[in-house]
Formats: structure tokens, C-alpha cells, sequence
């Protein structure tokens, strides 16, 4: 009952939060009005701005804000204990990252959809445009590697996820291409999709498994001819092609299905663990402790850790990205901002809160091994060349031939016992425990293990999918912004998404101790800047207020948190892990982010009294369109 009673509390609490503190932002803060005229209005041009309805734009603002950043956050950062990381999710999403959400979609609403970067070259200084610009470079570049390296991992561990993800590449552009020439309803086709994508996870489970490693050669494992290293190249080249065509070609309807599919496999979940809270199979308390009590001596301190461990899920920079980006060009309605930006919030957190759950009470119904031909157990891979055995799902044993359940189970994922470390953990490790601990609930309803595997895989790496080409269309935008900006020649849209992907699968491959294995020393760096970019963003949703001579203190006290506690955890990063160990990319990299960012602070400092109550310079005057557009100023 205990995971029950904490997954309902939790959900309870953000609903609240929705209808009280979301509401009164909305209405009493930022005064949002059916009456305004949005950029998708104002400057439609059926491309990037394209009037959508809400439900429509929420499932693309969602899947494309959650990705595998609240899976993997929270699933790494259980091991300090489940209590901290259900607390950050919970309070941090209500109270930072909602609103910072919110603010950011709404403040480039009513800036013709520009990114945050471009408008804080109008609220701070033409310098601070430059200087965020830069940061969201660098912060999407790393996310590019780190997405992309996550959907590759999935791929490479659990095949029969493969065919459902690729499968609803064609099926969106049929649907788009049919909703755009006849101006139907994507409802009913949507649905039909739907269905199409769960009979290909069927399929991908038992009867079409992709795995490349079985077409490689022997031994090619540790290059550059891995399954996870192709299988990043590949994705980044469909993220070119998703990245340069319009946006009711394949984004919009793809997120649309991938939402449908996402919620289908969230509602399972959700059912499955209300079904084994209420049989007692699931007991939270058993599997793992409020907070840990056996942390690895090498492990990084809880504080500042733990608030950049877990970003997406309680608080994300990047979502800043995709409120400003994409989002803010396709809102029909600006009282639709609640919904789409502290709404989508708020179910982020949700999904957090069951990824802390699945990884603990989850994991704790018993630790799972895969046989196929030999045995993979708890997420790690031994391949057996030129054979495709049937792969079938069971639970781990001990010495006296009982399944392991609790904590036992719990630790063949987390070893924070005697032998073992912070070093030994890994990102496939941390994803194989969302994934297999989901699969367990799952099985409470009745569904297969095997089978449970696979839509929990399809749902990672379909979230990730969904982050990964919105990201890579968002660093087109920024590039673009900046060519402009500097005269550089990335003002082509073919010559910046280029430049996006070359760089983010440069990373993904290369910044590991072997080709394709920098994930889990990415995180970090991930996490700090992400936290970096929130703290930059609602500064400048702050500049907004203050220039309005309205509250500021519901952004500034978060803004300057979300620069604090990062800038520590990466300056502790820096002098302690990777100056003395010689990796020099995350020097570079962590180095350019706190300089950017610290200048940026001070250039804020330096407008900071002559802004109060002066409006920032308005844009020009749009010619053509409707008469009222000038509102969408």
C-alpha cells in the first residue's frame, strides 16, 4: 500500500497545484486573454507558424519537454535514496519548473515567437542576446549527444522496441499529409496510427526484433562499428530531415500519436501500479531506503547534485527552448499557455514520480534477466554471434534458487553495497531499471514480461525520439538566430541544422572512454547546464515583470537558485573529476557555460535600475496581416 498511497498523494498534490497556483498565474500575473492575437495568427505561414488546437499542441509540447529526462534523472538519482528525488520533483516542477515553463511560452508569445535568447537582447542588452544565444547552442548540442545516445542504448538493449519507433516516422507523414490536403480532424486517423504502432510493438517483441549487433562483425563492439554508434548516426540523420520540413508534415502529427501511444503506456503503468500496490507485490518501502543509507564513497554529495541529477522532471532550461521554439508558433489561443506550459509541467513531474516508483517498488517485484541464447541480466548485453534464439524474460535468482525481491533485486541495479561503486554505474544500467521495474508492474495486470519490456522500451525511446528532432529544429532556430546576429552563413537553414546534428554526433560518439559510451559522463555536464539555462531564462521572464513594475519575486527567488546551485555543482565537477582526469571536452564545455553565463549575470546587474518600469524597445510594426496584429506585439 505504500507505493500506492505515496503515487496518489503525489499526483493529488500536482493537480491541486494546477488548479490553484498555475490558475493564479495565469489569470492575476501574466493576465492571459482570449482576446490576443498570437504569432500563429499573426504570422502563419504554414511552415513553423501554424494555428493548432490545444490538444494537439499540448501533446507536442509534452512529448518534446519529457524525452528520457525525467526517466533517466530520476533513475540515476534514487540511489541517495527515494524520498529526495520524489520531494525535488514534486515541489520543484509546482513551484520552479511550471512556472518557468509557463513564463517562457507566454513571454514569446507575446514576442512574435521568438526564442528567449533573442528577446533578452530587447530585455537586458544586445550583448546578453548573443550571450544567451550562445548558451542555448552549447546546452542543445548536449542534449543532441545525450538524447541520441540514449534512444541508441534502448536499441541496442532491447531490439523489440526498434520497429514501433521507426514505424511511426511514415505513419505520421500519411496522416500529415492527409489532414493538411483535405483540413480534416487528425483524431480519427490519430487513432487508427495508434493502433498501427502497439501491433508493430507486438510484432518488434515476437516475431521482428532489430538487433544489429547479430549483422556486425565479432569483436566490433568497443568501435566505431557498434550497434549504439550506427544506430546515433541514423537518428541523426532522420533528426536532419524532421528538422528542415514543415511542421505539419511530420512533427505535429508525430508527436500527436506519440502522445496518444505515450499516454496508452503511461495509463498501463499507472494501472499496474495501483494493481500491485493494492496486492502488497509492490511495497516501496521494502525495495529501498527513504534515504540511502550505503552511498558509494565515490559518489558525487546529494547537495548540489541531486538538483541537477534530476532536471526534466522538476526543473529544465530546455523546456525554455521548446516553449520559445516551437510551442509559442502553434498556440491558437494565449489562455491555452496554462495548459500547454505549467500544465505540461506538471505531468512531466507525474511521469518522474512513477519512474521513482518503477525504480524502486518496481525493481524490488523481482530483478529480470533476458536469455537469448545466453544471459543478460539487469540490463547488460553478452552477444552470441550468428544466432537469433527467442528471447524470454524471467526473474533473477540467489545461491538457495529463490527469486531476489526488495532490496536484493533492488541492489543487481543499484549496487550500493560493500563491492560496489559510483564508478561501475551506467546509463544503459540506470534505463534498464525504469524499464524492466515498469515491465513489472505491468505483469500485475496481467500482460507478459516479456511483452511489458517492450512497451516500456518503445515508450523510452519514443519520448527521447519526440525530444531529440524538436531539439535539433530548435538548434536550427538558435543557429539561424545567431548567423543573423554575428553575419554568420547558419542563417541557411540547411547550413545550420548541418552544423547541429555534425557537432551533436560528434559528441554523442566521441565523448566517451570508447565510441558510443559517454552517456552517464555526459549527464552531469547535462544537468548543470539545463539548470544554467532555466536560471538565464526566468532572469530574463524577470526583466518581463520588472520592466511592468509587477511581482517578480515568484521568478526571481527561482532564477537565482537555478544559477546558484549549478554553477557549484559544475565549478566541483571541474576541479574535482575532469581538470585532474584530463576530459578536456567537458572542460571546454563546462568552462564556456560558466563564463557565458556569469557574463550574462552581469550584464542584467548593470540595466537593472534604469529597467524598472520602462518597456523594453517594441518590434516593428508587421506589414499586411490582420488588422490587429499590432496585439500580437
Amino acid at each position: 500500500m505504500s507505493t500506492l498511497i505515496i503515487c496518489l498523494g503525489s499526483l493529488l498534490v500536482l493537480l491541486a497545484a494546477y488548479f490553484t497556483y498555475g490558475k493564479w498565474l495565469s489569470e492575476k500575473l501574466f493576465e492571459l486573454s482570449a482576446d490576443a492575437v498570437v504569432p500563429s495568427q499573426a504570422l502563419r505561414d504554414d511552415q513553423d507558424y501554424v494555428p493548432t488546437p490545444k490538444s494537439v499542441v499540448f501533446g507536442h509540447h509534452f512529448t518534446s519537454i519529457a524525452g528520457t529526462g525525467p526517466i533517466v534523472g530520476p533513475a540515476i538519482a534514487v540511489f541517495w535514496g527515494w524520498l529526495p528525488a520524489l520531494a525535488w520533483v514534486v515541489l520543484g516542477a509546482i513551484l520552479i519548473g511550471g512556472v518557468h515553463d509557463m513564463a517562457a511560452l507566454i513571454i514569446s508569445m507575446r514576442n512574435r515567437g521568438q526564442t528567449v535568447g533573442e528577446i533578452a537582447g530587447r530585455m537586458i542588452s544586445p550583448r546578453a542576446k548573443i550571450l544567451f544565444l550562445s548558451v542555448l547552442a552549447l546546452a542543445l548540442w548536449i542534449v543532441l549527444a545525450i538524447f541520441g545516445l540514449v534512444i541508441a542504448n534502448i536499441f541496442a538493449l532491447y531490439p523489440e522496441s526498434v520497429l514501433s519507433v521507426w514505424v511511426a516516422m511514415p505513419v505520421a507523414i500519411a496522416i500529415g499529409l492527409w489532414s493538411h490536403r483535405s483540413g480534416g480532424s487528425l483524431a480519427i486517423p490519430s487513432l487508427f496510427s495508434l493502433a498501427t504502432l502497439y501491433a508493430a510493438v507486438f510484432v518488434g517483441v515476437y516475431f521482428l526484433p532489430i538487433d544489429l549487433s547479430l549483422w556486425l562483425p565479432v569483436g566490433s563492439e568497443d568501435g566505431l562499428l557498434n550497434p549504439v554508434v550506427i544506430w546515433t548516426l541514423l537518428l541523426l540523420v532522420y533528426c536532419f530531415c524532421a528538422s528542415v520540413l514543415p511542421v505539419w508534415l511530420l512533427l505535429q502529427p508525430r508527436d500527436l500519436v506519440n502522445s496518444q501511444q505515450l499516454f496508452v503506456a503511461l495509463g498501463l503503468l499507472v494501472f499496474g501500479l495501483v494493481v500491485a500496490g493494492l496486492s502488497g507485490s509492490a511495497d516501496l518501502f521494502a525495495s529501498a531506503e527513504p534515504i540511502s543509507s550505503t552511498i558509494p564513497s565515490d559518489a558525487p554529495p546529494i547537495l548540489p547534485f541531486l538538483f541537477v541529477t534530476i532536471a526534466c522532471g522538476a526543473c529544465s532550461g530546455f523546456h525554455c527552448l521548446v516553449s520559445s521554439g516551437t510551442s509559442s508558433k502553434q498556440v491558437a489561443c494565449e489562455k491555452d499557455a496554462q495548459s500547454v506550459g505549467y500544465g505540461a509541467m506538471l505531468l512531466e513531474s507525474a511521469l518522474a514520480v512513477i519512474v521513482i516508483l518503477a525504480c524502486t517498488a518496481g525493481v524490488g517485484m523481482g530483478a529480470l534477466q533476458k536469455t537469448a541464447g545466453g544471459t543478460v541480466a539487469s540490463g547488460t548485453t553478452t552477444r552470441v554471434a550468428n544466432s537469433t534464439p527467442a528471447t524470454t524474460y524471467g526473474y533473477v535468482t540467489g545461491a538457495d534458487g529463490q527469486i531476489l525481491r526488495g532490496r536484493d533485486a533492488w541492489r543487481t541495479y543499484y549496487r550500493t553495497d560493500a563491492g560496489g561503486g559510483w564508478a561501475r554505474q551506467s546509463l544503459p544500467k540506470k534505463l534498464a531499471a525504469f524499464i524492466e521495474g515498469g515491465a513489472n508492474f505491468l505483469s500485475a495486470i496481467g500482460l507478459p514480461l516479456k511483452l511489458g519490456v517492450g512497451i516500456v522500451a518503445v515508450l523510452v525511446a519514443s519520448f527521447a525520439a519526440t525530444t531529440l528532432d524538436t531539439a535539433t529544429r530548435l538548434q536550427r532556430y538558435v543557429l539561424q538566430e545567431l548567423g543573423g546576429s554575428l553575419g554568420a552563413p547558419t542563417q541557411n537553414k540547411y547550413a545550420a541544422t548541418a552544423l547541429a546534428v555534425g557537432i551533436g554526433g560528434a559528441i554523442a560518439i566521441f565523448a566517451g572512454e570508447k565510441p558510443g559510451a559517454g552517456g552517464l559522463m555526459l549527464w552531469p555536464l547535462f544537468g548543470a547546464t539545463n539548470q544554467l539555462l532555466a536560471g538565464l531564462a526566468m532572469m530574463v521572464a524577470t526583466f518581463y515583470l520588472w520592466r511592468r513594475n509587477k511581482a517578480i519575486a515568484f521568478l526571481a527567488i527561482p532564477a537565482l537558485l537555478m544559477m546558484l546551485v549549478p554553477g557549484w555543482a559544475m565549478t566541483y565537477d571541474l576541479v574535482t573529476h575532469w581538470i585532474p582526469q584530463g576530459k578536456y571536452l567537458l572542460v571546454c564545455f563546462g568552462l564556456g557555460i560558466l563564463v557565458l553565463q556569469i557574463w550574462m549575470f552581469v550584464e542584467a546587474i548593470l540595466v537593472w535600475n534604469k529597467a524598472r518600469g520602462v518597456l523594453e524597445p517594441q518590434l516593428p510594426p508587421l506589414t499586411g496581416g490582420p488588422p490587429d496584429v499590432k496585439a500580437a506585439t
